[in-house]
């Protein structure tokens, strides 16, 4: 029985009754974020009892629950149900998450759901993400070669591999750009740390020939020094990831590139003859 499983197995077996101070314990309600642009109304947030012993125990199966039996027209994304697509990324009780991992019962009574923050807002739970897609496009997350590869594999060292290890697990949920004031400040030039994080993984791959290319694509005020290392992406991150650290880690990169430096002479120089 997978991991997963088992915390629902047990989330389930462990519900009970419970009263307090004239508050039911057994029924959570979910305060919802509703808006349809088709309706010209203004958003507003919608509360719906849930009781617990009829619906599953995380918040997608509320959510469910929710647009199987009260409202169809309710939507927001979803696919797995496991925490590996990333499709179910939501705003819940003020964090980032991913619906399908986050538990529905706990001490709180209700339970406030909206879009991630700062996005463009289709429907109801359904963000825009054309933006961040595009900018996931734009650091190339693909090896770049040169050498022909003369009919055999890429092989790497297992050193060289383990490298890649909390780089290549990221789903794109966009969990952490969403929770970055920076990306909130500036989404069409700042790329953001889920795309920024790929980019690293792509750099430091021994398989990968195009370095000095990403390097010097990613050389911007905007693209990578827009992040003030504030680690909300990291906090955030549903796969225990570390986004910051990679930033960081891009940033001395650059500073040591041959581009960075001959740059940083030829400014010098051209302020050198316009004085």
């Amino acid at each position: 029985m997978s991991f997963l499983k088992r915390l629902q197995t047990t989330l389930l077996s462990n519900r009970k009754t419970v009263t307090k101070n004239g508050a039911n314990y057994d029924v959570k309600h979910v305060r919802v974020y509703r808006w349809d642009p088709e309706k010209g109304e203004e958003p507003k947030l919608v509360t719906y009892p849930i009781p617990l012993k009829e619906c599953g125990p995380m918040v997608l199966d509320a959510l469910f629950k929710i647009k199987n039996e009260v409202d169809s027209t309710f939507v927001f994304r979803r696919s797995c149900r496991e925490g590996i697509c990333g499709s179910c990324a939501m705003n819940i009780d003020g964090k980032n998450r991913l619906a399908c991992l986050t538990p529905l019962a706990g001490p709180k009574q209700t339970v406030t759901v909206y879009p991630l923050p700062y996005m463009y807002v289709i429907k109801d739970l359904i963000v825009d993400l054309s933006n961040f897609y595009a900018q996931h496009r734009a650091v190339k997350p693909w090896l770049i070669r040169s050498t022909p590869p003369g009919g055999k594999e890429g092989l790497q060292s297992k050193e060289s591999r383990l490298k890649l290890d909390g780089l290549y697990e990221c789903i794109l949920c966009a969990s952490c750009s969403t929770s970055c004031p920076s990306y909130w400040w500036n989404p069409e030039k700042y790329l953001g740390p889920a795309a920024l994080l790929q980019a690293y993984r792509w750099i430091i791959d021994s398989r990968d020939e195009g370095t000095m290319e990403r390097l010097k694509f990613l050389d911007d005020d905007y693209k990578l020094y827009r992040c003030h290392s504030i680690g909300n992406c990291t906090r955030t991150c549903p796969k225990h990831l570390d986004p910051q650290a990679a930033i960081s880690k891009i940033k001395a990169l650059v500073e040591s590139s041959p581009n960075k430096v001959m740059s940083i002479t030829g400014k010098k120089a051209a302020a050198a003859h316009s004085s």
